[in-house]
């Protein structure tokens, strides 16, 4: 082994893709339980390796030196093997510092609260004391070591003006949970969430969603490899290789979400960007098709429109899992709120705003049958496209017209 990750899960894990992006490296991930570490770590059979959770704090008992800043922090996520010697060092907090100055976020005299007690806890303690900030509370749920507890974080820390989470709940694949809700707190200025995977959290997209700054661990993870690669090559990889890696990790994970009415071209349109970007497409009614083995039509006309609603959620909820998608969502999927939670988690909804004059009606769509009808659904569903856009698309001069309008927007 040259080089890679190790943790206790690593199934999440985008380092192996980051890494050889920064210098000509073999980086492999390696799953291991507690007790394994005594054995990998005196067998030395690596030049450097990153440490994520739960071992940051559990491997700087193993290294024959470790860096002062790492030693004050309390973990170390980086061990560079020279001749035979182990060093640890902490690229965590350059990571996570460059997250929040990036969002453009002051911490000075802010209250900040870090919801974790681990080694990026101290971490994210050690980062906010460096950018200024006033009150620094960690939250756990024992409370030991200096910290306070969620029960207290209800009482006690309702002003708090920065959140950020070090916690793994809502982390791949409990993607639907979140270590606190958003409401209990009074005046949030910021959110950041060290979680990367999926792209944004509940909690981040929680916070999102009543306009506070809120950003996921993408970036950190980005610099803080950046960080890492540095000390393992030897030379000075630019942050500017960072910025890019990370613009490039980012459109390669997130999902193209297509809403709009039907026969608006979301299927024609999202085959033809899924095709340019050698992309899989996927057609939320065609999953639908597929599972139930009975067309909307067909489910809405025996069963009602509340079951094919439901079958339409659990396949979003599905899809929400996972990245790097092209996907065209059924008509009505914006009238549940809960579907375009879901879908942003880790994608961009991007709206085809044609004219109604130009929709098109047929009796294999039980809702739109006719042009009434489908007037009905138009009306009530314009408010809700414009209200969950990311982009919205006007042009539809040709599908390929289109399908380039999307593309330009977003990339």
């Amino acid at each position: 082994m040259d080089y890679g990750l190790i943790g206790e899960k690593l199934s999440h894990s985008f380092s192996a893709e980051i890494h050889p992006k920064l210098f000509n490296c073999d980086y492999s991930l390696y799953e291991l339980d507690e007790g394994e570490l005594e054995n990998f770590f005196s067998k030395r059979r690596f030049m450097g390796i990153n440490v994520t959770v739960p071992y940051k704090k559990a491997v700087m008992k193993y290294l024959d030196y470790i860096d002062d800043d790492a030693e004050k922090i309390g973990a170390v996520n980086t061990v560079l093997n020279k001749n035979g010697r182990l060093y640890g060092y902490n690229t965590d907090f350059s990571g996570l510092k460059a997250l929040i100055v990036s969002a453009g976020v002051s911490l000075k005299d802010k209250s900040v609260i870090i919801l974790g007690s681990g080694g990026t806890a101290k971490t994210a303690k050690a980062v906010s004391e460096n950018l200024g900030a006033g009150n620094i509370t960690l939250i756990s749920r024992t409370g030991k070591n200096g910290a306070d507890t969620y029960e207290n974080l209800k009482k006690y820390h309702k002003t708090a003006d920065i959140l950020i989470n070090t916690t793994p709940v809502g982390m791949y694949p409990d993607v639907n949970e979140s270590p606190v809700s958003i409401l209990e707190f009074e005046r949030l200025t910021a959110v950041f969430d060290v979680i990367y995977n999926p792209l944004r959290t509940k909690l981040v997209c929680d916070a999102l969603k009543k306009g506070i700054i809120a950003e996921g661990g993408l970036k950190m993870l980005v610099f803080q490899a950046v960080f890492a690669a540095r000390l393992f090559s030897g030379k000075d990889i630019p942050e500017k290789k960072g910025c890019e890696i990370f613009e490039q990790i980012k459109r390669q994970k997130e999902n193209i979400v297509l809403i709009g009415m039907p026969s608006s071209g979301k299927s024609t349109v999202g085959k033809l960007i899924a095709k340019r970007l050698g992309r899989e497409f996927v057609d939320t009614d065609d999953l639908i098709y597929s599972t139930h083995k009975m067309s909307p039509k067909n489910i809405i006309e025996n069963s009602g429109e509340a079951i094919f609603r439901n079958f339409e959620t659990a396949i979003i909820n599905d899809l929400s899992l996972k990245q790097g998608l092209v996907i065209a969502t059924g008509g009505g999927a914006v009238e549940r709120e809960e579907n375009i939670d879901l879908l942003k988690k880790n994608g961009k909804l991007v709206f085809l705003n044609r004219d109604f004059e130009e929709l098109g009606f047929d009796t294999s769509r039980p809702l739109s049958s006719n042009k009434e009808q489908l007037k009905a659904l138009y009306k009530r569903r314009l408010p809700l496209y414009k209200k969950y856009a990311d982009y919205t698309v006007d042009d539809f001069s040709s599908p390929e017209n289109t399908a380039n309008s999307v593309l330009e927007m977003i990339f």
